[in-house]
């Protein structure tokens, strides 16, 4: 019975460490700390998004995209070829728009995974909005 108690007296004081020296990141209510654009933690990052027009084709070539849509609603278009590529920084595209790509309505409560390499756009209706949280990972 002793021994139990010095493993479990150890696996107490290693889990109390771990806990001390562990760093995490909260926004309150999903809204990042004022003047934070982009919270970056090497392997992934995030962000929050918010669109009020129509945006550009993105291609990540070593990122995958998480979405987490917050409020409102927009048509997501996906694969398909992107028209008037263009590099915007290292493994970075954009483009004008998405040509034989696959549509669907997206809003409140969607999470969405699109994988590295992937192109993406959202189209907006006129006078909407939409608001997500985006976690960039890292293609290793």
């Amino acid at each position: 019975m002793k021994i139990y108690g010095i493993l479990l007296a150890t696996a107490l004081a290693a889990t109390a460490v771990f806990a001390q020296t562990a760093s995490i990141t909260v926004w309150p209510k999903g809204a990042p700390p004022a003047g934070t654009k982009v919270a970056d933690f090497g392997d992934h990052a995030m962000q929050i998004g918010q669109r009020n027009a129509s945006g550009r084709v993105e291609v990540h070539q070593t990122k995958a995209d998480i979405l987490v849509i917050q409020s409102g609603t927009a048509t997501l278009v996906t694969g398909g070829e992107v028209l008037d590529p263009t590099p915007t920084g290292p493994n970075e595209l954009q483009g004008s728009s998405i040509k034989d790509g696959d549509s669907r309505q997206v809003g409140p409560g969607d999470v969405i995974e699109i994988p590295a390499g992937v192109p993406h756009q959202f189209l907006l209706a006129p006078g909407t909005q939409i608001t997500y949280l985006a976690v960039k990972v890292v293609r290793k």
